[in-house]
């Protein structure tokens, strides 16, 4: 190979290094059973995350209890245990509800919300299904988002809760791009958030949120915004986050930054089913992983599912 061509190929794969996400630090993690015990069983299918009054509260959609985890990740913190809703069992209290995809936090009131992903409802398609408990855990009620799936393995997947003048909405993500399911909803480039307010008997539908068209990601798995209007989306497909930043008055964000969850030696990836993000300072966030599936790319990704993560966000603050 010619001076030349050593020259520009060297230019080449600086310009790729350059263009390539940044990764997220890991500060420390654990699997969520070595925190717990068996209180929940051994399948723990972790799926949403939120940082309250220095813990960790997690959902999995195999279940219906709410895990608590301190903040140190420490197997001996007395925090750490499984909050069962009166009137509800571990693994799921009626046909309709098995577990939740997210969970959101009104602050003001002190009340939790929980997402069922795709609930069918007459005549035809599905809806999010969104649950109230007060600040004891106890449940207040259940009301449907207004907005109609069509893919009940692609419906929504984050929830996150947004006050504004006095107004509280409850922010949806969708799972697929453009909200669909299919091929059509791995094309990447339609991140869609859709935005809701108490109606009475449901959420009605405000508006919609789009992502940055130009953001890569296959799917996307959660939402948290932090009190400065920064917005954190996860993709599990392609085990990465997106931070921007949300207008305070308008139902838009900005292009924002894709950092990539830390890769092995070889570049491969081993965060492979990252499902539930919060916001835990202004440069960390927490994450959870569902349980990895069977095959070759499960057994890589294993060491890391089911567990809680701690991730430093370089340059954030």
């Amino acid at each position: 190979m010619t001076a030349a061509k050593k020259s520009k190929k060297a230019e080449q794969q600086a310009g790729q290094k350059a263009d390539a996400p940044r990764e997220l630090r890991l500060v420390k993690e654990a699997k969520i059973q070595d925190l717990i015990g068996d209180a929940a069983g051994t399948r723990l299918e972790a799926s949403g995350v939120l940082y309250r009054d220095g813990a960790f509260l997690v959902v999995c959609d195999n279940l219906t209890s709410f895990i608590r985890i301190s903040s140190e990740l420490s197997p001996k913190a007395p925090e750490n245990g499984v909050l069962t809703p009166k009137g509800q069992k571990k693994t799921g209290s009626s046909k309709e509800v098995e577990g939740y995809e997210d969970l959101a936090h009104d602050e003001l009131r002190d009340h939790c919300f929980t997402l069922s992903e795709a609930v069918p409802v007459k005549p035809k398609g599905f809806r999010g299904r969104v649950q109230e408990y007060d600040a004891k855990l106890r449940p207040c009620g259940s009301s449907w988002l207004d907005f109609t799936l069509t893919d009940a393995n692609k419906g929504m997947e984050g929830l996150e809760w947004v006050e504004r003048s006095g107004t509280g909405y409850l922010l949806g993500l969708c799972e697929g791009n453009r909200c669909a399911g299919g091929k059509e909803g791995q094309r990447p480039g339609g991140g869609r958030i859709q935005v809701f307010r108490h109606g009475g008997k449901q959420w009605d539908h405000e508006a919609t949120i789009r992502l940055p068209a130009a953001l890569p990601f296959e799917d996307y798995s959660s939402v948290s915004v932090r009190e400065d209007g920064r917005i954190a989306v996860l993709s599990q497909a392609s085990s990465a986050l997106w931070v921007g930043r949300l207008s305070t008055k308008k139902w838009q964000v900005d292009e924002g930054t894709v950092y990539r969850l830390p890769t092995d030696s070889k570049g491969r990836t081993v965060y492979g089913n990252p499902e539930g993000v919060s916001w835990v300072s202004a440069d960390h966030v927490v994450v959870v992983s569902d349980r990895a599936k069977k095959g070759a790319a499960g057994e890589r990704v294993r060491a890391k599912d089911q567990s809680i993560h701690l991730f430093l966000i370089p340059g954030a603050s």
